[in-house]
This record gives structure tokens, sequence and C-alpha cells, in this order.
């Protein structure tokens, strides 16, 4: 098949490389346009564009799909599908008219739940036992098409979003090259109307940390939000990141309370505590709970407790 293959973002890297491997033909690359990074903050390409012109690969990025110049290329192209992986841009409905076989989009969910643009992130903040991949048709409504092929992938309440995320982007590559692979062979089945949950993106405010709920929903947040937006809180009245925590049973310190021990530090929540496995002080780079700890002597500190809050926790006498 001719195949013109839409994603950005480098969890579509692989899904890329699987098809452009396959027997299949992929003539051309479409990607979100050049857009601001790092510090200097000047406009660099998406992983996906980058990788692509490295493999020679035709790339186009229209500022919006339903561009015309976009729109009469794409006619041009005559691709058979359109395989999409984290395109990051709704396509109009007589844009997702012009393959045959329509847009074919692979999507880190089991749906119809978690449709929207964070699946793995909100999978995780629920406390999901399992997740997956979820390939199927575009339509107008967000990720509601019907489904070509799914895969399960079990969930242990200790993985990060950026693993599951890697995981899910190498399977996923496989299923989205045996759903093109089987194309016209069967039509995939509607979606059910039960069910439905919705995964909209993490935003920095929803990321800072309440120490005030249980230690068991904190480690979730954390976890969720890890490698971005990166949960945080503050500490002397600067931005203080953890990036990696476990609840642990320990009943004696108040919300956001710190306890520095010998081989750890923890943090109080209203349940339970965190052993701070890794953080990053504003200024400093990331590194070890434990090392952090060696320069706070004991207890006595205390991050704000839930956003908006006067101050920081008390420790206890």
């Amino acid at each position: 098949m001719r195949l013109v293959f839409a994603g950005t973002p480098a969890v579509a890297v692989p899904s890329l490389a699987a098809l452009l491997a396959s027997e299949h033909e992929v003539v051309a690359v479409v990607t979100r346009p050049d857009a601001p990074r790092g510090r200097s903050r000047r406009p660099v390409p998406s992983d996906v564009a980058q990788w692509a012109a490295d493999q020679g690969l035709p790339v186009l990025k229209p500022v919006h799909p339903k561009d015309a110049d976009f729109v009469a290329t794409l006619r041009d192209l005559a691709p058979d599908a359109c395989p999409v992986v984290a395109y990051g841009a709704l396509v109009p409905q007589h844009v997702l008219d012009i393959p045959a076989h329509g847009w074919i989009n692979l999507h880190f969910s089991l749906l119809p739940r978690w449709r929207g643009a964070a699946p793995v992130q909100r999978a995780i903040m629920a406390g999901d036992t399992v997740t997956g991949a979820t390939t199927f048709r575009l339509v107008r409504e967000l990720d509601a098409g019907p489904v070509h092929h799914t895969l399960e992938l079990p969930l242990a309440g200790t993985e990060t979003a950026g693993d599951v995320l890697a995981t899910l982007a190498d399977s996923g590559a496989r299923l989205l090259l045996q759903t093109i692979d089987a194309l016209g062979d069967a039509e995939p089945r509607p979606q059910e109307d039960a069910g439905v949950t919705v995964a909209p993106k993490l935003s920095v405010e929803e990321a800072e940390l309440d120490w005030r709920r249980p230690a068991i929903d904190l480690d979730r947040l954390i976890r969720g939000c890890s490698p971005e937006p990166m949960a945080w809180t503050t500490l002397d009245g600067q931005r203080f990141t953890v990036a990696l925590a476990r609840p642990v049973d320990v009943g004696d310190l108040a919300p956001g309370e710190i306890r520095a021990e010998k081989r750890r530090v923890l943090a109080g929540t209203g349940a339970g505590a965190l052993e701070l496995l890794r953080v990053q002080p504003q200024g400093r780079k990331e590194m070890a709970g434990a090392d952090w700890g060696r320069g706070l002597h004991g207890s006595g500190r205390g991050f704000d407790i839930a956003p908006g809050s006067a101050g920081p926790a008390e420790a206890r006498a």
C-alpha cells in the first residue's frame, strides 16, 4: 500500500520505522510545524521530522491539515491509507476521506477508555491495573472511530508514564503494521458506548503536589507526570521537583513534613508518607533523594502543604 504517515513526538518513530521496513511504500510524512525548544526557544523540527529527514523521506509540515496546499499535495500523493501516531492536530472530514482506507490511528489505551491526548498518564494516575494500545479508523469525533486491533499491557503500579509509553511505542508499532497489513480483509468494529473516559493533556498546575492527599494518590500523580510535565511542590518559596517516590508505611508525619533519615528522605501526606527517590531542587540537577537529604539534618522543614496554601508544614514537636 501507498502510505502517508502522520506523527510528531518520539513515541511515533518506532511505528514509522516499522512501516518503512515493511513491504508497504511510505511516500511522505506529515508532522507538526517546527516548535520552540530548550532555553534558546529556537524552533526545531519534531522528532518524527528529524528521523524522517534522515531517511530521505519527504516531510510535510502544514500549520493545519485543512490548509489548501497540504490537501492538494495529499491528493496528488494518492495514499491508500494514512497511519497516524500522536500527530497532534484534528483532521477535517474532507481530508479523512482522501485515502481509500482512511486514517488509521494508533492510540495508547484500550478504547473507549482514555480518549484524548494523555491516555497513559491518566491511566497511571487513576490506578489502572491494565492499559494497552488500539488501532482504529479516525472519525470527526475524538478517538471514537471503529476499532481494528488491540493489545493489553498489565501495570504493576510502579511504572512511570515514560516507561509505559516506551513499551507501547514498540509493541504498538507491530500492532499498527499488523493493522495496515490486514486493511480490506475485515471491517473494524464500532466502539462500545459504555466505559468512555477522557484523557486531556496534563497541565503544569495539575502536576503540583497537594500533600493533604494520600501517599498512594501522590505516587500515581508523580509517576503519571514523568517525564513531563513533572510533579512539583514548593520549599522555602522555590519550586522543587519530585521525579520519583514510593509510598511507605509511616504514619507520624504531618502533611508536607520532611524527615531526613540516614538512608532516605520521607515526606508526610494525608495518609502515609512518601520516600523521595529522585528530586530536583530549583537551580540544581536531578539527584537521589537520599543525597539531597544529607544536608537537611533531620526533621524540621516542610513543603508547602497544598496549592495556594499559606506556607510549609510545621514539624511535630
